[in-house]
C-alpha cells in the first residue's frame, strides 16, 4: 500500500487530505512544516509527497529542492494558492511532478497522485533493470590481461573516440562494448547492436541506414536504420570484418560526415553516434586480400582493444566459475551450488577453444547435472562430453 506524506501548515487541509487518502486505501503521514516533513522522509519509506508552497520555517520550494536532491525518485505534487501559480510553475522546472491549485479539486488530486505513483514505479523499475543489465555485462577477473582491458575501458569510456575490439570468438567483445557505453557520457542514450555477419549483404545497407518506401521490391514501408536508432548513444558493429565492401563505403562516409542517407532516399540525415566495432578477423590481412577497406580500418581503430582468450587468463577461472554459478542458479530459481577446489583445478586444466562462451555453457551444464556440490569427477564427466 503506497504511503503518502502531506506537508501543509494548515491543520484543516492536512486532516481533510488524510481522511480522503485513507478512504482511498493509502497510508498517510502528515507534517505541519518543511523540517518535520524532511525528517519523516529520512525515517520512513514515502512513495509520494503533497507539499504546500507557502509555509513558515521553510517554504515548499526549499522542501522540493531537498527532496529532489536526496529522494529524486519520489514524485512531489505542489499545492498552490491563487497567488502562487508563478511559483508553482517554477517548481515544475525544479523537479515537481505537478501542482494543484487551491481550492483542491479532489478528482484531479487523486488522478495526479496515481499518475505520480505510476511514474515513480517506472523510474524504480528502470533503475533496477539497468542494474541487472549492468551486472549481466560485468567484467569478472583480476588477471593482468583482463586488468589491462579494464584500465583501457576506464580511460576511453568518457571520450567519444571510436573503438575497434579484436579477439577470438567467445572472448567477450560484446561485453567490452557494453562496458564502454555504460561508463560513457552517452549511457542514458541507446545502445544499438548490429551483427554484420548475420545480415545478408544485400540487406545490410537497409539495416544500417534505413530505406524509403518502394526503395526495392519488399520495401513496403519506410524503415529507420540502426544509425538513426542509435542517435545520441552508441552503435556497436559486431563482426564488422564480414561487412560487404559497398556497405563499408557508406559506413566510412557516415563516420566522416556524421550524416546518412536512407536507401532509395535523397535527404541527408544528421546523426550523433559513437561507433564501436568488433571482429574476430585479422583486418590487416583482410585489407591485403582486398576484403576490407584500409581507410575504414583507420577510421574505426582510433582505439584498439584486444580481448585475451580464456587460455591466457586461467587465473580468472575461480572468480568466473563462482560468478556464473551465482547468476545461473538465480536465473533458475535454485539455491546457489558450490564448487570444490579440485573441480576448479580440473576446469583450469581444460583448453577452452570456445573461451568464455564455452566456459559459461559448461558451468550451466554442471549446475543442471550435478548435486549441490560440483566435484572434480563431475567436471571430468560433463565438461567435455565429446572428448570422451
Amino acid at each position: 500500500m503506497p504511503r503518502i506524506l502531506i506537508i501543509d501548515d494548515e491543520k484543516s487541509i492536512r486532516n481533510t487530505l488524510k481522511e480522503i487518502l485513507e478512504y482511498e486505501k493509502y497510508e498517510v503521514e502528515i507534517a505541519e512544516d518543511g523540517p518535520q516533513g524532511l525528517e519523516i522522509l529520512n525515517s520512513l519509506k514515502i512513495d509520494a509527497v503533497l507539499c504546500d508552497i507557502k509555509m513558515p520555517k521553510m517554504d515548499g520550494t526549499e522542501v522540493l529542492s531537498n527532496i529532489v536532491k536526496e529522494h529524486s525518485e519520489i514524485p512531489v505534487i505542489m499545492i498552490s494558492g491563487h497567488g502562487d501559480i508563478e511559483t508553482a510553475v517554477d517548481s515544475l522546472k525544479k523537479g515537481a511532478f505537478d501542482y494543484i491549485q487551491k481550492p483542491l479539486d479532489l478528482n484531479r488530486l487523486l488522478v495526479t497522485l496515481r499518475n505520480g505513483l505510476d511514474k515513480s514505479m517506472l523510474v524504480i523499475e528502470t533503475k533496477t533493470l539497468r542494474k541487472k543489465i549492468s551486472k549481466a555485462y560485468e567484467m569478472v577477473g583480476d588477471s593482468p590481461a583482463i586488468l589491462k582491458v579494464k584500465e583501457m575501458i576506464e580511460k576511453i569510456a568518457p571520450t567519444d573516440a571510436r573503438v575497434l575490439i579484436t579477439g577470438n570468438n567467445g572472448t567477450g567483445k560484446e561485453l567490452v562494448a557494453h562496458q564502454i557505453h555504460e561508463k560513457s557520457n552517452r549511457n542514458t542514450g541507446p545502445f544499438i547492436e548490429v551483427n554484420c555477419a548475420a545480415i545478408p549483404s544485400e540487406l545490410i545497407e537497409s539495416e544500417l541506414f534505413g530505406h524509403e518506401k518502394g526503395a526495392f521490391t519488399s520495401a513496403i514501408k519506410q524503415r529507420i536504420g540502426k544509425f538513426e536508432q542509435a542517435n545520441g548513444g552508441t552503435l556497436f558493429l559486431d563482426e564488422i570484418g564480414d561487412m560487404s565492401l559497398s556497405a563499408q563505403a557508406k559506413v566510412l562516409r557516415a563516420l566522416q560526415e556524421n550524416r546518412i542517407t536512407k536507401v532509395g532516399g535523397e535527404k541527408e540525415i544528421q546523426v550523433n553516434v559513437r561507433v564501436i566495432a568488433a571482429t574476430n578477423k585479422n583486418l590487416k590481412e583482410e585489407i591485403e586480400n582486398h576484403c576490407f577497406r584500409e581507410d575504414l580500418y583507420h577510421r574505426l581503430s582510433v582505439i584498439l582493444i584486444n580481448v585475451p582468450p580464456l587460455n591466457e587468463r586461467k587465473e580468472d577461472i575461480p572468480a568466473l566459475a563462482n560468478h556464473f554459478i551465482e547468476q545461473i542458479c538465480s536465473d533458475y530459481g535454485m539455491p546457489k551450488k558450490i564448487i570444490s577446489a579440485s573441480a576448479i583445478k580440473e576446469l583450469q586444466s581444460i583448453k577452452w577453444t570456445g573461451n568464455i562462451r564455452e566456459f559459461h555453457n559448461v558451468i550451466e551444464r554442471l549446475i543442471i547435472l550435478c548435486q549441490n556440490e560440483i566435484q572434480e569427477a563431475d567436471v571430468k564427466a560433463f565438461a567435455q562430453p565429446l572428448a570422451r
